[in-house]
């Protein structure tokens, strides 16, 4: 039998389960997290003043948060934003972001550049490490850095964050995470995953699916990802690449894919598919994507027409994971975003078709509440993680 846990060990469980409610809902008075955390005053007290001392939250009395009406101050807790932070870049299809991301997610500084295609590893990273560089310009003497992560648009080895394909990308076994630590210098380990996992992470902590526990996140451009949270936990599968459901086969006779095989989903619904089908297909990238979406909205039949078939596709896709996962919720990331908000008819259309009625009854289809910013605020929340887990560790 496992010994009971240790006085101290309580106390350091304690610790981050206060810490981490801080992180995901921001300032909070006292005696709210003695009700949300179910731990008696004098415990949060001693909590507090814990967290405090190790400069990761500030304490100070203010009106009451959530009502809004008057009332006795109360201590209200926050994180240290400004000081705690970690860095968090992302490698999509056609551009690259870094950012400085404090305790509670918040956007202290940013970058960003464009990808050209075809860009190799070596190219990508000497930007991205630049960003770094500048941005540690700017950090407050004192702060508190906690680690670094990245999010690619690729399968990614969890073992030791390996790119093992990224077909959109071009690149195969690339130790891009590697290749960034010995750029930037000393920037500690680097925690790599795959966008669409780390946006799922956080609209499901903060964003569109918060206090939904399963959710899928669907992210697009040239091909198709999805983040899948399934009980309130990642289900990112033995290597850690789960979630290619671009490459499940939808149509046999369809078109040639990246990976080799024929009629995968994202050669349906994916950014070339739609150029293609609105007569723009020598034209690539989001803003070719947005242009198609803008005319439809206008009124032009034929970007309309390949929004439409696009979007039945798509929906056709969505009733199969519907089927499948019995998700709370599935949030359209990327360009499939922009596709959704022309396009939702036709997609809640055929998934109604497709997905049994006891598995989409109480469906939410959404668009991402925290935008492009899921990928650079998931990707920090890998660097948050070892902090959240033990903050005095």
């Amino acid at each position: 039998m496992r010994a009971a846990p240790t006085q101290e060990e309580v106390r350091r469980h304690n610790l981050g389960t206060l810490l981490r409610y801080i992180h995901i809902h921001g300032a909070t008075s006292r005696a709210e997290l003695t009700t949300r955390l179910g731990l008696n005053r004098s415990t949060i007290g001693a909590l507090t003043a814990d967290l405090t001392a190790a400069g990761l939250v500030t304490e100070k009395k203010e009106a009451p948060l959530r009502t809004g009406r008057a009332g006795r101050p109360s201590l209200v807790v926050r994180p240290e934003s400004s000081r705690v932070y970690a860095y968090s870049l992302t490698i999509e299809v056609d551009s690259l972001h870094a950012a400085r991301i404090g305790l509670g997610g918040r956007i202290l500084d940013r970058r960003e550049a464009p990808r050209p295609r075809g860009m190799q590893v070596g190219d990508a990273v000497q930007p991205l490490a630049s960003f770094v560089h500048e941005m540690r310009a700017d950090v407050p003497p004192g702060s508190r850095y906690v680690g670094a992560g990245l999010a690619i648009a690729g399968m990614v080895r969890r073992a030791d964050g390996m790119v093992r394909l990224a077909p959109t990308i071009g690149w195969v076994d690339e130790p891009v995470g590697d290749a960034l630590v010995e750029e930037i210098g000393d920037v500690g380990p680097m925690f790599v995953a795959n966008i669409a996992d780390v946006s799922a992470m956080v609209e499901h902590t903060r964003g569109a699916a918060a206090g939904r526990d399963n959710v899928i996140y669907l992210y697009g451009d040239v091909g198709v990802g999805a983040g899948i949270i399934v009980g309130g936990q990642r289900i990112t599968g033995h290597g850690g690449y789960g979630g290619e459901v671009g490459h499940m086969v939808v149509n046999p006779d369809g078109q040639p894919c990246s990976c080799g095989s024929r009629g995968c989903w994202e050669t349906e619904i994916g950014e070339y598919p739609l150029l293609r089908l609105a007569g723009r297909g020598d034209r690539s990238g989001r803003e070719a994507v947005l242009a198609v979406v803008d005319a439809a909205m206008r009124g032009d039949w034929v970007a309309q027409q390949a929004v439409r078939q696009v979007g039945e596709w798509l929906g056709l896709g969505v009733g199969n994971l519907v089927n499948i996962f019995n998700p709370e919720a599935v949030i359209f990331g990327g360009t499939l975003r922009d596709v959704y908000l022309v396009a939702a008819a036709q997609i809640r259309s055929r998934l109604n078709e497709v997905a049994l009625p006891a598995c989409r009854d109480e469906i939410r289809l959404r668009t991402p509440e925290l935008g492009r910013d899921a990928a650079l605020i998931g990707a920090a929340e890998l660097a948050f993680e070892r902090l959240l887990a033990d903050p005095l560790g």
